[in-house]
């Protein structure tokens, strides 16, 4: 009996250094869950057109995973404001948040027909605990547009921080709608947190939903 403990012992540790090779790299995650996303899109695209609210639940389920929607909110909402916020409308908000990014996300690639998508080479340098992956974006007219998310190790595993799409940080974006957000609203978080959709809604409008 011990014999046998001993030796399976042997074999887990043994075996330990390839699953930590094996594990995902920042460039794996973006890599996967793009094919995903896309291969999702191209089965129910017309479905999704008709039918929003079930494509931004699938998104959900696709990106839910690999995106810190807790860190990306607390960035959004920055020191000032969530030191002032309760547990209570910290969770609100980074459910709004989640929300609405999936909106932002999604109203996008609804309007996306068979342009060349592609996750550049990974560079091969060390990844640290942050690390910057490529992508670009080609219409029909050839015009590249290139994207970089920003990734986190987190929970022994790459989550996406931040997204900066041909030049705009979207990151900074909302953080900068949402301190004008409180200056309208007169600090009042509640009905910040209450009216983000529109807030962002808005945010897209503004940049000529580019």
């Amino acid at each position: 009996m011990f014999k046998t403990v001993r030796n399976s012992l042997l074999v887990l540790l043994a075996a330990m250094p390839l699953l930590a090779v094996a594990a995902p790299s920042a460039h794996d995650v973006v890599q996967q869950t793009t094919e995903t996303l896309l291969a999702d899109l191209k089965a129910n695209k017309e479905h999704y057109r008709s039918n929003p609210n079930a494509f931004y639940d699938s998104l959900n389920e696709i990106l839910g995973p690999v995106v810190d929607v807790e860190g990306i909110a607390r960035g959004v909402m920055t020191v000032r404001y969530s030191r002032q916020a309760s547990p209570e409308q910290m969770s609100r908000f980074e459910e709004n948040f989640k929300r609405s990014l999936m909106q932002f996300y999604g109203n996008a690639l609804l309007e996306y027909n068979n342009q060349d998508i592609r996750v550049l080479p990974a560079s091969g340098s060390g990844e640290g605990e942050r690390t910057s992956v490529g992508m670009e974006i080609r219409d029909g007219k050839g015009v590249v547009y290139p994207l970089s998310y920003t990734m986190v190790s987190m929970d022994g595993g790459w989550k996406l921080r931040n997204v900066v799409i041909n030049g705009i940080n979207v990151g900074k974006l909302f953080r900068d709608q949402f301190a004008q957000s409180m200056q309208t609203n007169r600090n009042d978080l509640d009905k910040v947190i209450d009216t983000w959709a529109d807030t962002v809604a808005r945010a897209r409008q503004a940049r000529g939903e580019s």
